[in-house]
């Protein structure tokens, strides 16, 4: 069925709900955005070009995807395969991959291709969800030591080569900054569970950093200011040729996002007791990705759930649709 999971959702919905899920929607903001400046600097690009596509493609999935609490935006997965893009064809022709790829996705979707996701067998879903906490993990290695380094390889295998040759040049205080992160979020559901511990760690260790001002680098002492807005919409350079050697890249976008988002919804169902629509899911993605890159974005999918709420957790009785 193509309707969104927003239309039925919003059937008999309480005024205790919408309370919760703003509430919900107000910590997963704050995550989900550094989160996506961490990606997008992760994939070769500028910090902002990942709050674009955090904002556009995340109100997009969430309106009309087939997830009731699927959350959008720039994944670890795709930092190998949009590095790759960008040191190849640049940021212009990242952004017409995704346009392409998005096109792609919406034919998925139109195809009832949504319904594959249930031959995929579990333990490829364990080995793939593994896979990008592995790649999210390696993505951060430099910062989280505080290595001076110019470029990280792309590729996982040449990424740890690359950090023993400059781990002469560790940062004690950004191993200091990092434990603490680690203890808070590991630490803070022992004391309260509405508020997730990355929230707080996020606050108090850029508190810290900022009174004792302790060597270590910040996206501003890296990048400068973040340009604040959502810039003015434009179309990426286009040509035959241009589009005939980005179909390979294209069609690999494509696939990661429709296998990420529909994975990510089928753990969100165990975890809420709904069922999604997978392709409502693919049509939604790739509608977020087609009109992401007239905002500088770069590829999105479904990557997560949001924060439990009231509207989100199951109710005895209660059928979710």
């Amino acid at each position: 069925m193509l309707v969104p999971k927003l239309v039925t959702t919003l059937r008999g919905y309480t005024r205790a709900q919408l309370a919760a899920d703003l509430t919900a929607g107000a910590i997963v903001g704050i995550v989900a955005l550094p989160l996506a400046i961490a990606f997008a600097i992760a994939s070769g690009v500028s910090p902002e070009r990942g709050l674009y596509t955090a904002i556009v493609a995340g109100f997009l999935i969430s309106a009309l995807g087939g997830s009731r609490v699927q959350i959008g935006g720039p994944t670890g997965a795709f930092v190998v395969i949009v590095s790759g893009v960008v040191a190849q064809y640049g940021v212009d022709g990242l952004l017409l991959a995704t346009l392409m790829a998005g096109v792609i996705l919406v034919a998925f979707g139109l195809l009832r291709l949504g319904g594959a996701i249930k031959f995929i067998p579990y333990p490829v879903t364990i080995g793939f969800t593994t896979g990008i906490a592995v790649i999210i993990f390696s993505s951060q290695v430099r910062d989280m030591l505080g290595l001076r380094m110019e470029a990280v390889p792309a590729e996982f295998v040449a990424k740890w080569p690359a950090f023993a040759a400059h781990f002469d040049s560790l940062n004690p205080w950004a191993i200091a900054v990092t434990a603490a992160t680690l203890l808070i979020i590991m630490g803070w559901p022992r004391i309260e569970r509405r508020v997730p511990g990355p929230f707080v760690a996020l606050l108090v260790t850029t508190v810290l950093v900022q009174l004792f001002d302790l060597p270590v680098e910040t996206i501003g002492s890296r990048f400068g200011a973040i340009k604040a807005g959502i810039p003015t919409p434009g179309l990426p350079p286009v040509s035959l040729a241009l589009v005939a050697s980005l179909a390979g890249p294209a069609f690999t976008i494509a696939l990661l996002v429709g296998i990420e988002s529909l994975l990510s919804a089928v753990v969100a169902d165990g975890m809420i007791g709904s069922r999604h629509r997978s392709n409502m899911e693919l049509i939604a993605q790739g509608v977020a990705n087609v009109v992401t890159p007239f905002f500088g974005g770069i590829p999105a999918t479904g990557r997560g759930v949001s924060a439990p709420t009231t509207a989100t957790t199951p109710c005895p009785g209660r059928p979710r649709r």
